[in-house]
């Protein structure tokens, strides 16, 4: 797979000191899910892999991962909360859409849930929904893809913020891969910061 333009900007605002290449089963992925993946989303995981940025939001996993502390956010469980909050939230009254079309592919502490539209047959054109909890709208639609959807949030290139909690504060936003935050939980350390943590580790081993 050749170098993806968006996620190659992204890496200009948050290096990914802390990636690492999820080496996905892309044929596993497509087959649970029954769709392909946009590009970004699928260089992203090969770049950076699933994991948290400055300990507020997450990047999910297509697939399930057994962590050795706890189980990395994966695309699964998000997908089903945000299925359901369009259901509570009225269904096709604030968003007129087949439910089946949600997507997560990320959270943050907000709680928002960050999804696709995938109602096009091209994954490249599926534009980010955000699925809103203290947002001035439950649902909003962004023409972007996820990578270029994170650039702009971290440029705070948006009229108004679309998430509930900012979780970028000026300094470059910071990306820590799920395996090294459970490693650092595990060894006594803040998992996003790697700052020593009196509350880290005390359910580990």
């Amino acid at each position: 797979m050749g170098e993806n333009p968006h996620v190659r900007a992204l890496t200009e605002l948050m290096p990914p000191v802390h990636g690492t290449d999820e080496q996905v089963d892309w044929e596993a992925a497509e087959a649970l899910w029954n769709t392909r993946f946009p590009a970004d989303y699928m260089a992203f995981m090969a770049t950076y892999g699933g994991g948290g940025i400055n300990g507020e939001a997450g990047v999910l996993l297509p697939l399930p991962e057994q962590g050795p502390q706890w189980e990395p956010g994966s695309m699964a469980s998000e997908t089903a909360n945000a299925r359901y909050t369009w259901e509570a939230e009225g269904g096709r009254s604030p968003l007129d859409i087949d439910p089946a079309a949600i997507l997560a592919w990320g959270v943050t502490a907000g709680p928002d849930i960050l999804c696709w539209l995938t109602t096009d047959d091209d994954p490249d054109r599926w534009p980010v929904l955000v699925v809103g909890r203290h947002t001035s709208s439950t649902f909003t639609v962004h023409p972007y893809g996820m990578a270029e959807f994170l650039r702009r949030l971290f440029l705070d290139d948006f009229e108004e913020c679309p998430v509930s909690l900012v979780f970028w504060d000026g300094a470059p936003p910071r990306f820590v891969h799920w395996r090294e935050e459970q490693r650092r939980w595990q060894a006594g350390l803040n998992p996003d910061t790697g700052d020593p943590d009196p509350y880290a580790g005390m359910a580990a081993g």
